[in-house]
């Protein structure tokens, strides 16, 4: 099951050693969603990280620092609505509906799902899918090793969601943060 890191929306002073804490514990992939940040603070806090952390990051909000320092992708969302053209990167995006999920899955790596539980990082934003309705679309095939759990998703979470047959678990307050990654590191020795 992959286990992926979304950003905090704003640079911080932290997040180089986050992000080198993050990969160093085993993380497949950090998605860089820094909408609070404008392009050159994205920009320096990329500068910072070597070619191999770098490659292991997907960008959420400027398509044109994908190739400016070889990330591994792109992910479509409300700030990018398309690749750029002859793009051959990873492809991520993310779905709030089963439908949405259902019907985007070609052309895609993978695609988040969310909100699967009540959201630890954005307060007042709730799970979006009853037990019920998660279960009916793990047996329709509707979630799979394509699907990425996202929103307040834990690492406790994983037992449950691995039932689901989701492919993986993003995470943004559950791990983004020194006690998380301490937590990641020991969930990641002890898999």
């Amino acid at each position: 099951m992959k286990v992926i890191a979304i950003t905090t929306p704003k640079v911080t002073d932290e997040d180089r050693q986050l992000i080198g804490s993050l990969i160093e514990s085993g993380i497949d992939t950090i998605h860089l969603r820094k909408p609070d940040s404008c392009i050159e603070e994205c920009r320096n806090l990329l500068a910072q990280l070597n070619s191999g952390a770098r490659a292991k990051i997907i960008v959420h909000d400027y398509p044109q620092l994908y190739e400016e320092f070889s990330l591994k992708g792109i992910h479509i969302n409300r700030n990018i609505r398309e690749l750029p053209h002859n793009y051959r990167g990873f492809r991520t995006r993310s779905c709030h509906t089963l439908e949405e999920l259902e019907n985007c899955k070609d052309g895609y790596d993978y695609l988040f799902l969310s909100p699967v539980f009540d959201s630890i990082s954005k307060a007042g934003y709730k799970s979006g899918f009853t037990a019920e309705q998660l279960m009916r679309a793990s047996e329709e095939g509707i979630i799979d090793n394509k699907t990425i759990a996202l929103g307040g998703v834990t690492l406790e979470h994983i037992p449950y969601l691995r039932q689901l047959n989701f492919g993986g678990v993003a995470m943004i307050g559950g791990i983004y943060n020194p006690e998380g990654v301490e937590k990641l590191k020991n969930y990641i020795r002890n898999k």
